[in-house]
């Protein structure tokens, strides 16, 4: 029996030192492949970066979605103790880029939309629909004739307004010439000493078109996984700082598998005319006379959901 038991043990202890033998092997075997690999991806990416770097069109598309809903029954701890509410969002960006040898015309869309809900079940005023909570919807085309490589003669023309209620009122046009300068790939500075600002809205006796500056902002960029685009967008008018604005959005994506993945998306927004608008409204508390007295806010917005890109 004790022999039968060495024998057996002496077995197993053979098995373990093959197998241990056999795992070095194949970590051993498995180093050269994955630089082979790492050789292979470098050679593709050098080979992506000259695709990209040929004249022609390049297109694509991402954003984010979000949204959440909630019930709530004898909740007593809460203001509203019985309440369904829910909130859902999207944004969209869209680029189709034309490069030539003697001139580029670059195309870009962002939109922004959200709905939310709180619906008190305990009110039977209360509305239980979805109301808007975000509506941003801004579409830029800018044109530009090449001296070099990094400077061109250019004109832009940007659309910014709402859809979903409002639309139109305001709405932003603004139509301009300048330089447009791109120091490094996928970053466009453009800067138009002279632009026109058409504003089109019911209120005339605030909101007033103008000559000024327009200075535009765009970096789109994708590393690997990670797509994000930021995009600022100034006015200053030469006739009154009251009707200068700016806007600048960023957009974040990060891809888990295949096309989906998570995102963030925020906004800031400086604009005096719609402040004073929103503070003389009848159906809001008046808090202002003029732009003397307005408190013009920070406008701010924020998204985070799951990100999907094409």
């Amino acid at each position: 029996m004790k022999k039968l038991l060495l024998l057996f043990t002496f077995f197993i202890g053979i098995a373990s030192i093959n197998a241990q033998e056999t795992l070095e092997e194949l970590k051993a075997a498995q180093g050269p492949k994955k630089d082979s690999i790492a050789a292979i991806q470098a050679r593709v990416n050098a080979i992506q970066s000259k695709i990209d770097a040929l004249p022609g069109w390049k297109k694509g598309a991402f954003g984010t979605i979000g949204g959440s809903i909630s019930s709530f029954k004898n909740w007593y701890s809460q203001g509203f103790p019985n309440n369904n509410s829910g909130n859902i969002g999207f944004t969209v960006n869209v680029f189709a880029n034309l490069t030539k040898e003697k001139f580029f015309w670059r195309n870009s869309a962002n939109v922004n939309l959200s709905w939310v809900k709180l619906d008190d079940k305990d009110d039977p005023t209360d509305s239980d629909s979805f109301r808007e909570a975000t509506d941003v919807f801004n579409i830029t085309s800018l044109y530009g004739h090449k001296l070099n490589d990094k400077f061109a003669i250019s004109g832009l023309a940007e659309y910014r307004t709402t859809i979903l209620s409002n639309f139109n009122d305001p709405g932003y046009l603004d139509l301009g010439i300048g330089a447009t300068w791109t120091p490094i790939k996928d970053l466009v500075v453009v800067i138009h000493p002279l632009n026109y600002n058409f504003i089109f809205s019911k209120e005339d006796t605030v909101f007033e078109s103008s000559l000024g500056a327009k200075i535009l902002v765009d970096y789109t960029k994708q590393i690997k996984a990670v797509s994000f685009k930021t995009n600022l967008s100034m006015f200053q008018s030469y006739e009154s700082s009251d009707l200068s604005n700016w806007t600048w959005t960023n957009s974040f994506g990060y891809t888990l598998w295949k096309m989906i993945g998570v995102g963030f998306d925020f906004g800031l927004r400086n604009n005096k005319q719609e402040a004073l608008n929103y503070a003389l409204d009848p159906e809001t508390p008046t808090t202002a006379t003029s732009f003397e007295d307005v408190d013009n806010d920070l406008q701010t917005y924020w998204m985070f959901g799951l990100n999907y890109k094409f």
